[in-house]
């Protein structure tokens, strides 16, 4: 839900609610600056792969506790040392780090043939401390290596793909978030 301009950083300085105002607030500035670029193109890019993949554009809410035929749960919420969130861990006020696990096989949605609607496996981690936090990768989701789809902290080369093991430690920077897919690139 991008209101016009947030493609490419305009942010009417905080302002919700400008429509009413006739002034630099609310105007678009059609010449951009080489950052404005570069996030446009990054936001295109973004689309472009939210499209690819039908595990970002479920038809219904994800639901924690909904497994499918083959015993896959849809979604499971992850702490950083790399183990299944708990209630309690979910009411920690102290919590700046969670990960969310998106089964591609899961989705429980067909095509236009009638044939189901699958995907990769995906896994997006999230750190809103200030400071690097390690992350765990569980292997009691899978044994397979993780790639780096995306990771926000990569300024110059965010979209640059890496192989994780299963098990390793994802050095999470702060106030970033990583996207990372199980077996190759598709």
């Amino acid at each position: 839900m991008f209101p016009a301009g947030d493609e490419c950083g305009r942010t009417q300085h905080g302002n919700n609610n400008p429509y009413c105002q006739d002034n630099e607030t609310f105007w678009l500035n059609w010449r951009r600056v080489e950052e404005q670029e570069r996030f446009l193109e990054f936001t295109g890019q973004m689309i472009a792969f939210r499209r690819r993949h039908a595990v970002f554009s479920r038809r219904r809410f994800l639901q924690a506790n909904a497994i499918n035929a083959e015993g896959l749960k849809e979604i499971v919420w992850l702490t950083p040392e790399g183990g299944e969130m708990t209630e309690t861990e979910w009411n920690q006020h102290f919590a700046r780090c969670l990960g969310v696990y998106l089964a591609g096989a899961a989705i429980e949605r067909s095509d236009k043939r009638g044939r189901p609607v699958t995907d990769n496996n995906f896994m997006l981690l999230f750190n809103a401390h200030h400071e690097e936090i390690p992350f765990v990768l569980p292997q009691f989701l899978t044994d397979k290596a993780w790639w780096t789809v995306l990771d926000t902290s990569a300024d110059a080369l965010p979209f640059e793909q890496r192989r994780h093991e299963a098990g390793s430690l994802y050095p999470l920077q702060g106030r970033s978030l990583a996207l990372l897919r199980e077996t190759a690139y598709r």
